[in-house]
């Protein structure tokens, strides 16, 4: 019993179903694990334990009428605190959102309600989900980065206080911290996951996704997020996607990965080329190296471009009655904002689709691109989380990426592995994903 806490979410939801434990055991195990290690760590923006033992409690009440189970019943989960819950405060990381208590859950929230889960508690944001850091630390080592903006989400799937959490990414906000905390991150296709009671930082760029302990877990928490919203302008009616189904199959053929190391890859860190080289040779069979297209040449900049003007009108409130209770880092990212010109926002808007269709080609030949998720480990001190310079492509291009903790920095710390698909190709992505982690194993 003392050892629920590390169950994966497949895992903890099976042995509810089956009887060999409860919500309410899983929870107070998950419980003993913040409590021993949230004073070092400090993922949780808001906990209450009683509230999570409260829920657990009707979740077996539930269970015990004989009703029918959600495929997350009595697992817990943590939300990252831009996420609104209905029962929970949401402050957005801000001193100028301090005590916001919303009236309604967000709709991936809801969605977690309705299969089962158990809502755990709001884990910490950077402000307002851009860079300036929160007070959440590695759980490897206390005097890293845990990377951001999902900070407390990453670290505390890390730390073994949950299973699942959720978190979001405009530029690398779920992908580099997967990587710095050593677990598995999942950023689904931009329109996969309904935004509805989602902190609004940019309509473009703006993607929900979540942390496990595995691919699988992933497939289960992308499946139950993926129901339509006819409120989320970015979707569009479809059947449920059988993420876990696909996920689970072998691939029908070896895969193939395009190794795609863009024009970063002379600021990849040494340690982090040298097991990345290890990699790659150990697949050798399995990978070619792809040359990044022409068009997606100045991607960085137009993102940039997209997401500080953005940031500037949807943060226009916030800058205008409280500019001095922000980080000096996010009023540049906002005056920048404020001076862009429309057409150079509505130009870099354009060239989305341009650059996707570009990058489109690949999958043609090959099944998923593998490239790296950061530039190395998690860097020492807390006043930074890292560069997202590793991210941008695939997050201004809407398409689906997964963090896998696959190497290790001389250091110790882990340094994430990351796999892009093709937009739309979600569920193929995590079988590849799947694959790859039983071929290095």
């Amino acid at each position: 019993m003392e050892q629920l806490n590390l169950l994966g979410a497949c895992q903890a939801a099976r042995g509810i179903r089956d009887g060999h434990f409860s919500a309410e055991d899983l929870v107070q195990a998950c419980i003993a694990q913040i409590e021993a290690r949230e004073p070092e760590v400090q993922a949780w923006a808001y906990f209450d334990p009683q509230h999570a033992l409260a829920q657990a409690r009707r979740a077996d009440q539930w269970r015990a009428g004989g009703k029918p189970l959600g495929p997350l019943h009595g697992v817990p989960v943590g939300i990252k605190d831009i996420i609104d819950t209905g029962d929970m405060p949401t402050e957005d990381g801000t001193i100028l959102h301090a005590g916001r208590a919303p009236w309604h859950d967000a709709k991936v929230v809801e969605l977690l309600r309705t299969a089962g889960a158990i809502i755990m508690g709001k884990t910490v944001t950077t402000e307002l989900a851009t860079y300036f850091p929160g007070k959440t630390r590695n759980p490897h080592n206390l005097e890293h980065t845990p990377g951001g903006s999902s900070s407390g989400s990453a670290a505390a799937v890390a730390a073994g206080m949950v299973p699942l959490a959720l978190g979001t990414q405009t530029n690398g906000s779920l992908i580099r911290p997967a990587a710095y905390c050593g677990v598995f991150g999942f950023k689904p296709s931009r329109g996969t996951i309904s935004r509805q009671g989602i902190l609004r930082q940019s309509e473009r760029l703006d993607q929900p996704g979540g942390f496990a302990r595995s691919v699988e877990d992933l497939a289960l928490l992308g499946e139950v997020l993926s129901a339509y919203d006819p409120d989320e302008p970015d979707m569009r009616p479809r059947a449920c996607l059988p993420m876990q189904a696909v996920c689970s199959e072998d691939p029908p053929l070896p895969p193939r990965l395009a190794l795609v190391k863009t024009p970063l890859w002379p600021q990849l860190e040494a340690d982090a080329q040298a097991g990345f080289g290890e990699l790659v040779e150990h697949l050798a069979q399995h990978v070619g190296e792809f040359q990044m297209p022409d068009t997606a040449a100045n991607a960085l900049a137009w993102h940039q471009t997209i997401m500080e003007a953005d940031i500037a009108a949807n943060y226009d409130a916030d800058y205008q009655r409280g500019a001095d209770k922000l980080s000096a880092a996010l009023r540049e990212q906002i005056e920048r904002g404020r001076s862009t010109k429309a057409v150079d926002y509505l130009q870099a808007v354009a060239r989305i689709p341009v650059v996707t269709e570009a990058l489109d080609d690949i999958f043609d030949r090959y099944d998923a691109i593998l490239t790296p998720a950061v530039s190395g480990a998690a860097p020492h001190g807390l006043e930074s989380t890292g560069s997202p310079m590793f991210c941008t492509l695939w997050s201004f291009c809407g398409m689906p990426a997964i963090s896998l903790p696959l190497l290790q920095a001389g250091n110790g710390l882990p340094v994430g592995v990351q796999l892009v698909g093709r937009v739309g190709d979600d569920a193929r992505l995590l079988r590849t994903a799947r694959w790859l982690v039983a071929a290095v194993a």
